[in-house]
C-alpha cells in the first residue's frame, strides 16, 4: 500500500497509522492522543485554508495543524 503522510489525504480518505516521524515531548504527546502505528484514521475535514485537518480514530474526532500532520506517515487504504 502506498504511503502517504495525513496533510496530504483527501477528505473522507482513510487508512492506518504506519509511523510517527518524531520523537521527545512532542513525539509523546502525539502518541498519548491515539496517534500510534497500527490505528485506523479518517480524515473528517478541513479547515477553509487546509490547516488544520480534522481526523477521526477510535471514535473521537482529532484536529491537528499541518506541521504536525506533517509527521505522521499513513498507508492509505485505495
Amino acid at each position: 500500500m502506498p504511503t502517504i503522510n495525513i496533510r496530504n489525504m483527501r477528505v473522507n480518505q482513510e487508512g492506518t497509522i504506519a509511523s510517527v516521524k518524531v520523537g521527545g515531548e512532542l513525539g509523546r504527546r502525539l502518541r498519548d492522543m491515539g496517534l500510534v502505528p497500527g490505528t485506523a484514521i479518517k480524515i473528517q475535514g478541513r479547515a477553509p485554508l487546509y490547516d488544520p485537518v480534522a481526523l477521526r480514530l477510535k471514535g473521537f474526532t482529532l484536529t491537528l495543524r499541518n506541521n504536525e500532520a506533517d509527521l505522521i506517515d499513513v498507508e492509505v487504504n485505495g
